[in-house]
């Protein structure tokens, strides 16, 4: 089965810093490098026309109807048969995408790669935030299991969020417990979300809240690896081209998006 590539060029609701709206150019260019591999480590070439397809952008020009055009672009996607591989824009994307996720295939779980739980009910009286997605999806029964991995920046409200939607959160260096939990899924829809400041910032720094003692790459790929049952969406977000170094976090980007569409193509043999 192909994966399906989608652009979500959305940042309306970060806090503190714009400029992930611009990400999904830049990792499609990382990923079509001439001078870069095209295939993934099991050989799958990703680039071609059995494993990717490209449904371009959302347009989306601002206002309250952006959330119902991020979900219905998601929606087509899935419909036409592919698996969703959506590329952020800010972390805000989640929320409209599993409204999508969650309407195909009911009880899909979720893996979540990142320094920030993203669960606040209200972050700054936006409950749309880039914040607080998670809290939306779980709070709606959008998703029937939250792993959350990499955790580094926490507060007692977050923690208390955690608690109440019964979330698996492991910190950076429980890596092995959180491939353990992984691998207890079991079969069943799975969703990656992979925010690129899970990663430490020595691996990612094109992004716009920098957290020390991070994810390695060769972590987030074992995760991508461990992943269990039917990989049914994916999305990498929070990249901002305008602090990226040399396009190395593009280029990370794009090597994780390699590894989810030979994921994806596994999935449906």
């Amino acid at each position: 089965m192909r994966a399906g590539l989608l652009g979500v060029g959305w940042d309306d609701h970060s806090s503190h810093a714009r400029g992930p709206a611009g990400a999904p150019a830049h990792i499609r260019a990382a990923l079509h490098d001439p001078a870069g591999n095209r295939y993934a480590p099991d050989l799958t070439d990703v680039l071609s026309k059995g494993a990717l397809h490209d449904h371009g952008d959302v347009t989306l020009p601002g206002g309250d109807e952006d959330v119902e055009r991020i979900t219905a672009a998601a929606a087509a996607v899935l419909e036409s048969g592919d698996a969703l591989l959506a590329l952020g824009g800010d972390h805000a994307v989640t929320y409209p995408l599993m409204r999508a996720v969650a309407a195909r295939h009911p009880g899909v779980r979720i893996v979540h790669i990142d320094a920030h739980p993203d669960l606040y009910d209200d972050f700054e009286g936006d409950p749309l935030s880039h914040a607080s997605p998670f809290a939306r999806i779980m709070e709606q029964g959008l998703a029937t299991r939250l792993i959350q991995i990499g955790i580094r920046a926490d507060t007692p409200h977050l923690r208390a969020q955690a608690e109440r939607f019964g979330v698996w959160s492991y910190v950076s260096d429980d890596i092995e417990s959180a491939l353990v939990a992984i691998a207890s899924l079991g079969d069943g829809p799975v969703y990656l979300s992979i925010d690129l400041d899970g990663l430490d910032p020595a691996f990612a720094p094109g992004v716009n809240h920098h957290e020390p003692g991070g994810l390695t790459v060769r972590e987030v790929l074992r995760v991508i690896d461990a992943l269990p049952g039917t990989v049914v969406g994916a999305d990498i977000v929070e990249l901002s081209p305008g602090r990226d170094l040399n396009g190395v976090t593009a280029k990370v980007a794009a090597t994780l998006a390699k590894s989810l569409i030979a994921r994806m193509a596994k999935s449906y043999g």
